[in-house]
């Protein structure tokens, strides 16, 4: 047992302990009666003064006097240590147990079940990190883009080009677990206690590596490039799966495939696992100089030695006719936006960062959401409604410039309605380069004029938001998965008992953390019900 001291507020001056020291004075504690005392989670405060918001765990020697602390101090609460305990089940398996799709839902799944001494098999689509890194660069480089492995197919998912970013809105004790898996395989111990934690991409591909081995000394396989190219569905259970053209009993299969693999979306519905469209959304990556944005929100104390590079998350309710939110997404301080298509003939945007974030522009998603009323109410209508928006990005870069530029417009221009583009202190971060466009042939009204509007709305809670330079780059629409797969509270699809969707792909999760959690989960449902294999 121990207790979490909340909103001990500190100065930017002041050692990063001081807020222990000022937890323990404020609860009026002696040092003999403290057992263990640490940083729990710490956030800077941009709001009035700038400076840091942590909260302190204290381990004491008697669980009495922790209880007193929690009832008479609102600021007090109680923790225990959470444990990750499963009742076997009795059940034999009639095959392998199967995982297609080696990012975060499926890295956590594996591993979950090797830990317990179950051996699934990873089928993987796209390459191993090293050679995926290979392929992305050269892509990036201006060569030809791999539809096998990229941004969003290969050894660790979407999020090894991202930011590594470890933000979820979920509250579930797993979160722990996953963060701390993650030092355990080489991530910064800084993530532990960051309110905002991230591994950035450079350090993000090590963890991955090392978690993938581990997976294989515990007994698991992890196949690269080999895609789930089928499935048999037989009295309401997968008898088989396809990988490279080989026909494979299968006893459990975990549909961790993430929310851009299209063709597999396809081939599940063809074979009967039911899908429903989703809600998602559909914007742009807005670029600023860093320093504006440092200036912007910590005033004074920009360039500060014991700040982060500053972030942001905004959010508006657009009042149309309709109304719809908008908001800023997967906001990357000191990074990178990034050429992310897994098909060729389009163009998708994504923003990425290394640890150190120390790159001269931030970027973030502003984006729109859309419904199915919007798109169509059919399975795939969402996913149709995405490949004809990548379709037509790529074709509208091409027609100011080379093939595979992207679309980009001044933000002034944009909310402005004019077309003038000439950059001047934003240089965009597009590997492949940008071409002036005019971004609102692109955009449905539905997305454009609720895009404008919120981008408007956000430049009075960040000055300068819509000018100074910065510039749009278009299109971001990978933001999250336009299918669901509807799962019962056992988390098997319905009408199939040992298909479990999982993950970001399958519609239940919505970044790394709250993917790799989903993962967890999924495990320990597979090994309550069935015996080891």
């Amino acid at each position: 047992m121990a207790v979490i001291v909340s909103q001990i507020k500190t100065s930017i001056d002041q050692p990063k302990d001081a807020a222990i020291k000022k937890a323990i004075e404020a609860l009026g504690l002696s040092k003999n009666e403290i057992k263990l005392a640490k940083l729990h989670k710490t956030s800077v405060d941009a709001r009035r003064d700038v400076s840091f918001v942590s909260s302190v765990y204290l381990e004491l020697f008697s669980e009495k006097k922790e209880h007193s602390l929690a009832e008479k101090n609102g600021s007090v609460r109680l923790i225990s240590e959470e444990k990750l305990n499963v009742a076997f089940g009795s059940r034999e398996l009639d095959g392998d147990i199967y995982i297609a799709g080696f990012g975060p839902a499926g890295m956590f799944c594996a591993l979950t079940l090797c830990e317990f001494g179950y051996k699934p098999i990873v089928l993987e689509r796209g390459a191993a990190m090293d050679e995926r890194i290979s392929a992305v660069e050269s892509y990036w480089r201006g060569g030809v883009l791999d539809p096998r492995t990229n941004v969003q197919f290969g050894e660790g998912g979407a999020g090894t080009f991202s930011d590594g970013k470890l933000t979820t809105r979920i509250n579930d004790p797993l979160c722990s677990r996953v963060l701390e898996k993650l030092c355990e395989f080489g991530a910064p111990e800084e993530i532990l206690i960051k309110a905002k934690p991230h591994i950035g991409t450079d350090r993000l591909r090590g963890v991955v590596k090392n978690l993938r081995q581990r997976v294989i000394e515990l007994g698991g396989e992890v196949r690269f490039l080999s895609p789930l190219e089928n499935i048999t569905i037989n009295g309401g259970k997968v008898r088989s799966v396809t990988a490279n053209g080989a026909k494979l009993p299968c006893g459990v299969l975990v549909s961790a495939i993430g929310h851009s693999a299209h063709d597999t979306f396809e081939m599940l519905l063809k074979n009967g696992v039911e899908l429903v469209p989703k809600p998602f959304s559909v914007g742009a990556r807005i670029e600023h100089l860093q320093a504006d944005i440092d200036r912007a929100l910590y005033g004074k104390h920009a360039g500060h030695p014991a700040l982060p590079p500053a972030e942001y998350a905004l959010s508006y309710h657009d009042g149309g006719k309709i109304g719809r939110g908008v908001y800023t997404f997967c906001m990357c301080p000191g990074g990178y936006v990034v050429a992310s298509a897994s098909a060729d003939g389009s163009i998708v945007t994504n923003g990425m960062s290394c640890f150190a974030r120390d790159g001269a522009n931030a970027n973030s998603a502003v984006l729109v959401s859309i419904t199915p009323e919007d798109f169509g109410n059919t399975p795939l209508a969402g996913v149709d409604f995405i490949d004809r928006l990548e379709s037509a990005a790529y074709e509208l870069g091409a027609k100011s410039g080379s093939n595979g530029a992207a679309p980009a417009m001044l933000t002034r221009e944009f909310v402005g309605g004019g077309s003038a583009f000439s950059l001047g202190r934003v240089t965009p971060t597009y590997p492949l380069g940008v071409n002036g466009c005019d971004l609102g042939q692109l955009f449905p009204g539905f997305i454009r004029e609720p895009l404008k509007n919120g981008i408007m709305h956000f430049e009075r809670q960040i000055s300068g938001f819509s000018d100074n330079g910065s510039i749009l780059t278009a299109i971001e629409t990978r933001s999250s998965s336009p299918v669901r797969i509807p799962r019962n509270d056992e988390l098997v699809s319905l009408g199939c008992e040992n298909l479990y969707p999982c993950g970001e792909g399958a519609g239940y999760a919505g970044g790394i953390m709250s993917a790799a959690v989903d993962g967890i989960k999924v495990a320990v449902k597979i090994m309550e019900k069935y015996k080891r294999n």
